[in-house]
């Protein structure tokens, strides 16, 4: 895990390592200052000698300043180390996420992956500025700050040995009772986003069925399981600084009382015990220890925290992508030909109920084809076969009379556009929307296709027109005006194989009748396959495929389903005495 995590580093190792140096050049200045400070009080202050209170002064104001530069250094350069590595770990998840299958995305939620990116990146960035900083200061600090303490006085700082051992395993027991609590939180925190991207991805729905109590009540009811966990285990760590204290004030009194046995004894003779100077410095090199301690256990809470979101971001970057390009694949899709030759597929593992089932069908290139069937038969997860959104479990598709699984999947994508059910318009202008389907489109080939897909009408009609800035999502426009422009775009491609999912059905009768004449003139090679639940969309299809639950029930063009397809007459009389005449 921390492999992985650690390789997004990368061209930061440098300043990670300047971090580090800076950080032990800061722990020995730390543990020398109090070691001159001795020097002055015994050979300066007691012995009334101005001229070494001046040296050992002077000194100490130098060690002191490069004290403080080495600090700062560290500081500096962790911050520098600790943001780099963050975004390059950022770039590194969402980089693997676009490389995600479709059956990638269903295993990890979009609300999990996004608290990933952020929430989970924020825990492991300040744990690793953390590390570089404090791990490597306080444990040099606390064996440099413990040795010159032995060499002043070893039977005084015995002490040390009897108080770190009682320290250390009540570190230990805080970090072994909240570690488990820490995943639970990061677990409702995905829990907490999807509550609020689902809410206001549906405010329009919330607001018009006046449900916003509702939704509050949903999202306090998962934060007050954070607030709850966290409070749990906020109370756990914060016995850190009381057990902290009541060693670091153990450890004052025995050495107040100890020293000040060995100072007497001596009789301010450093040959013969303590010197006064010398018990200053053990109380300092005291107070560096504990303060060692107490930061080593910071470090382990700040690593105990950040583990969680470690093992969730090694997650996405190890995640292996269910569809890959094959070595040297196919690059040149010869046509528009997609042939299903007894496709079986499910969307987890072979154990589950398939969801397409020995699907056998030929759409010859350049025709159009119909698909129809009740909801939930499957018609997306068919089209969604051809592209390699997911991949079949038995069976094979050809393209061009080749297997998609055989091609470079960028070459497969290329020729094929697909207008999904939920398609998505991204933040930007319309112009900058449409170029998604070919970055060097002209002006003069953006306006041809909307005009093609009936969206020129209400383009006009916008103050910005082709300039006008689109909102996350599309919120902006009506369903109908969102479907038009995702149609555009993907005529914009000028690809082999058109999928139109339901693309129309926010549109009306006419409208849909002026596309499919606009496809028919403008890609007349393509083949262009249709899934809607209007006949009149389909009934001038060369073939239509009539689907329920995951099989093909019949195939033809309209008149011949018209007389023999039950289920494609029931739907046809159904819609005509509903008004829904060609």
């Amino acid at each position: 895990m921390l492999k992985t995590i650690l390789a997004s580093v990368r061209e930061y190792k440098r300043p990670t390592f300047v971090t580090i140096f800076f950080a032990g050049i800061e722990a020995l200045f730390e543990i020398v200052i109090p070691f001159w400070m001795s020097y002055l009080i015994d050979r300066g202050i007691q012995a009334g000698n101005l001229a070494e209170v001046w040296r050992y002064g002077l000194l100490l104001l130098l060690f002191a300043g490069l004290q403080m530069f080495s600090g700062v250094m560290a500081a500096y350069k962790g911050s520098e180390a600790s943001a780099g590595f963050s975004g390059n770990l950022r770039h590194d998840m969402f980089a693997r996420v676009q490389d995600y299958s479709f059956a990638n995305i269903d295993k990890f939620s979009t609300a999990s992956i996004v608290t990933r990116l952020t929430t989970d990146i924020t825990y492991i960035r300040n744990a690793y500025n953390m590390l570089i900083r404090m791990a490597v200061r306080s444990p040099l600090m606390m064996i440099f700050a413990i040795i010159a303490a032995f060499s002043i006085n070893r039977e005084v700082s015995m002490v040390f040995v009897v108080v770190m051992p009682v320290l250390a395993v009540a570190l230990g027991l805080i970090i072994y009772f909240s570690f488990p609590i820490f995943n639970d939180i990061f677990a409702n925190y995905d829990h907490l986003n999807n509550v609020v991207q689902e809410d206001i991805r549906g405010i329009r729905v919330v607001k018009s069925f006046n449900r916003q109590a509702h939704e509050i009540g949903k999202f306090n009811a998962v934060s007050a399981i954070i607030r709850r966990l966290y409070f749990k285990a906020e109370a756990i760590i914060s016995l850190n600084g009381p057990i902290m204290q009541l060693c670091m004030y153990a450890c004052m009194m025995l050495i107040s009382w100890f020293g000040a046995h060995a100072i007497v004894a001596s009789g301010n003779n450093a040959a013969q015990g303590l010197t006064t100077g010398e018990l200053t410095a053990l109380f300092t090199y005291a107070m560096q220890i504990l303060m060692g301690m107490m930061m080593i256990s910071f470090v382990f809470v700040m690593i105990l925290i950040a583990l969680s979101p470690c093992r969730r971001v090694a997650e996405i970057l190890t995640e292996e992508s269910t569809i890959t390009s094959p070595e040297g694949g196919v690059r040149t899709v010869r046509d528009g030909e997609v042939c299903f030759e007894h496709v079986y597929f499910n969307y987890r593992d072979a154990q589950d109920q398939d969801v397409l089932s020995d699907i056998n069908l030929t759409f010859p290139s350049g025709s159009t084809i119909g698909i129809l069937g009740a909801t939930g038969a499957s018609k997306s997860s068919l089209v969604q076969l051809i592209p390699r959104l997911y991949d079949v479990a038995s069976g094979r598709v050809t393209v061009g009379g080749v297997d998609v699984r055989d091609y470079d999947i960028e070459a497969l994508r290329e020729e094929v556009a697909m207008v999904l059910q939920k398609n998505e318009l991204f933040g930007g202008s319309i112009r900058d929307n449409l170029r998604w389907g070919n970055p060097d489109a002209s002006d003069a080939d953006i306006a041809h296709v909307c005009e093609l897909a009936c969206a020129d009408e209400f383009i006009a009609q916008m103050p910005d027109g082709y300039d006008t800035h689109i909102e996350q999502g599309g919120s902006n426009v009506s369903g109908g005006q969102k479907q038009r422009l995702c149609i555009a775009r993907a005529l914009l491609k000028r690809p082999k194989i058109l999928i139109l999912d339901d693309s129309t059905s926010a549109v009306d009768t006419r409208t849909d009748a002026k596309i499919q004449a606009g496809l028919r003139e403008y890609i007349p090679e393509t083949t262009k396959i249709i899934i809607a639940q209007r006949v009149s969309s389909l009934a001038h299809a060369d073939q239509i495929v009539v689907m329920d639950e995951g099989r093909v029930v019949a195939t033809g063009d309209h008149e011949t389903l018209l007389a023999h397809c039950d289920i494609y007459r029931d739907v046809y009389e159904s819609q005509q005495k509903g008004g829904m005449e060609e």
